[in-house]
């Protein structure tokens, strides 16, 4: 892998990520562009022990425009976008409207491939390898910023999730503080360590194979399953077999391992509700654990995905048990969706 880091016009970093050694990367940024001026503010709800990022600056974020002004596609002839170079493999660079920016964080943007009609789902193992590769060094970077105390990597897909830009691209979150979600995880694990002495990750893997009912794949190096207590109606947890906290830890036969059993998962998810379908929206996303948390060895790295269509032509809309409460209620049994996720295994 080669890795080339140069300056936009604005001076937001831009790193290429190529797979061999091929020719320089000198392109020059020729867009007239000011310096970005970002309004972030992170506040504290008091009441619910919550960070909420305040951004009016993304009010004026580009909003799907048309193919041919896409500005995650390669620069051509008289049209300049976020990439200077003509072609690419991998690329990831600063957010031009970040949520979290200087020292509130980093927000970074992942353009998976240059094909603008392609998704993750249409790389090759090797390709996916590279972007895996990308998002290790985006937390092993972000790991030495004073201001990031956890990275969030992941991808949203299809407008019905919110995506603002149709092109294959994910975003690397990198967060002042350790999230909720990585909260309310860690302090279950240290209670079940207290009552029992053991990790809760480790017992769940093994009683969820034990099962069987949830699992969707299994290999040497990975298993995924449906959680038992799902919130969509179709969400898949994927987890190394060895635990480890972050995506710096994985061993080489799991680095190995990851791209076919991830692709695997995002082709059986555009064939949950049948051909003649459009592709399935979901959002995927690398849980890791927090840099300075004292129990972040007791965390187990795993990429969660999810979709919100429940079938065909619905959508699961949070509304006032989800949105008001934080009580979800899910359509689908965990099991049938399993089931199904199984039936649509490549042949």
């Amino acid at each position: 892998m080669k890795k080339t880091p140069i300056r936009l016009a604005d001076g937001r970093e831009l790193i290429y990520y190529d797979a061999g050694d091929g020719g320089a990367r000198d392109a020059v940024d020729q867009r007239p562009l000011e310096a970005t001026a970002t309004t972030v503010e992170v506040r504290h709800d008091r009441l619910l022990d919550d960070r909420v990022a305040i951004a009016s600056h993304r009010q004026g974020r580009t909003h799907l425009p048309p193919a041919d002004q896409c500005p995650l596609c390669p620069s051509r002839e008289g049209r300049l976008t976020e990439i200077p170079a003509p072609d690419y493999d991998v690329v990831v660079f600063e957010n031009r409207f970040p949520s979290l920016a200087g020292d509130l964080g980093r927000c970074e943007v992942v353009c998976f491939t240059p094909d603008h009609t392609a998704s993750f789902a249409d790389l090759t193992e090797d390709h996916a390898s590279l972007v895996l590769t990308a998002w290790t060094d985006r937390t092993a970077e972000l790991a030495r910023f004073p201001s990031v105390e956890q990275v969030f990597c992941f991808e949203n897909r299809g407008v019905e999730i919110g995506v603002t830009l149709g092109h294959p691209h994910g975003q690397v979150y990198g967060y002042p503080f350790a999230t909720p979600r990585t909260r309310q995880m860690l302090r279950a694990v240290a209670g079940h360590r207290e009552r029992t002495g053991g990790n809760l990750f480790d017992e769940m893997l093994a009683e969820e194979e034990a099962d069987g009912r949830r699992i969707v794949l299994t290999g040497e190096e990975w298993i995924a399953f449906v959680p038992y207590a799902a919130h969509w109606p179709y969400e898949v947890h994927l987890y190394p077999r060895r635990r480890v906290p972050d995506l710096r830890a994985l061993d080489e036969a799991a680095r190995a391992a990851f791209p076919g059993c991830y692709l695997e998962l995002l082709r059986r998810f555009d064939r949950i509700f049948g051909p003649g379908q459009p592709p399935t929206p979901y959002v995927s996303g690398w849980h890791q654990a927090p840099f300075h948390h004292p129990d972040r060895q007791d965390f187990a790295l795993h990429l969660e995905l999810f979709t919100i269509r429940r079938t065909a032509g619905k959508l699961k809309f949070l509304a006032g048990s989800e949105s008001g409460m934080s009580v979800f209620i899910n359509d689908v049994p965990p099991e049938t969706a399993a089931e199904r996720l199984r039936e649509v295994a490549t042949v």
